[in-house]
């Protein structure tokens, strides 16, 4: 039988904080801790020795913190990374946006289970090693965290529930990474369990799913036209209706692309 159990790595160096976060973590039946650490040091011998689905990893540590443990695997395989910390004064939009999640310590039991119901969906639509090869990036880029109060990222809506969009994606290609700014893509289309990505001058492949690729970029700009095929509407030309109520999308660079009328709606601001 499969064991789909998340093997779970807890890194604090505060022994009642793991001690906490060992007994709320309980209370989820697919969570299997497999080992603690209380310094950046133990955590990355254990995080190679057993190669755990999941860390959560506290950022404030004596030695190697938070952040060093993801540099000094940052040519390994990642297992998926949740932030914990005890202040606010860290840039937790980027890490919304980069990071599987984040954690502010005392961690509050609502907050964790939503951090593991997003952990689930990572595994289950495979999208784990896009996030930490973005992770690695936002990471490098940082000689320290930009001290950005939380009262100054909150607006009215709660960050947890903001809705973050891709601004780029990161394309691997032979121990390359490649930055795609999603505005320069045109139209995207689905090959099995990839996406193509095509901009201007190139066609960039992508491992991922369509539903989850929806997730991803804003509905405003890139529409699904059909189950296999999104379209930035900034890049529509013409549209040439066909029969059985379907278009022809004529695209700015020359491309014609076909939209089902399944998925009509999407383009009703032209019609």
């Amino acid at each position: 039988m499969q064991n789909n159990n998340i093997r779970t790595l807890l890194v604090d160096d505060e022994p009642l904080a793991l001690k906490g976060l060992r007994l709320r973590l309980e209370n989820f039946e697919d969570i299997e801790i497999v080992g603690t650490a209380s310094n950046g040091r133990d955590a990355v011998k254990k995080i190679r020795a057993e190669k755990p689905d999941l860390v959560f990893l506290d950022i404030q540590m004596p030695g190697l913190d938070g952040f060093d443990v993801v540099k000094a695997l940052a040519n390994e395989e990642l297992p998926i990374i949740i932030f914990a910390t005890a202040f606010d004064k860290y840039a937790i939009q980027a890490f919304e946006t980069h990071a599987s999640d984040y954690l502010l310590k005392p961690v509050d039991e609502e907050r964790l289970e939503q951090a593991i119901i997003k952990v689930r969906e990572q595994i289950s639509e495979h999208i784990a090693i896009e996030q930490n090869a973005k992770l690695i990036e936002l990471i490098r880029s940082l000689d320290s965290p930009p001290e950005i109060e939380l009262s100054e990222i909150l607006t009215s809506d709660d960050i947890a529930n903001k809705k973050q969009y891709e601004s780029h994606f990161n394309i691997k290609d032979r121990g390359e990474i490649t930055l795609v700014d999603v505005t320069t893509i045109e139209w995207i289309d689905a090959a099995g369990d990839y996406m193509c990505l095509h901009t201007s001058d190139k066609t960039h492949i992508l491992r991922e799913t369509m539903k989850n690729m929806d997730k991803r970029l804003n509905p405003d700009i890139y529409k699904r036209i059909h189950r296999s095929t999104i379209v930035n509407i900034n890049m529509i030309e013409k549209l040439h209706p066909s029969s059985g109520g379907k278009y022809t999308l004529i695209l700015k660079n020359g491309s014609e692309i076909q939209a089902s009328r399944n998925y009509r709606e999407a383009l009703t601001q032209f019609l």
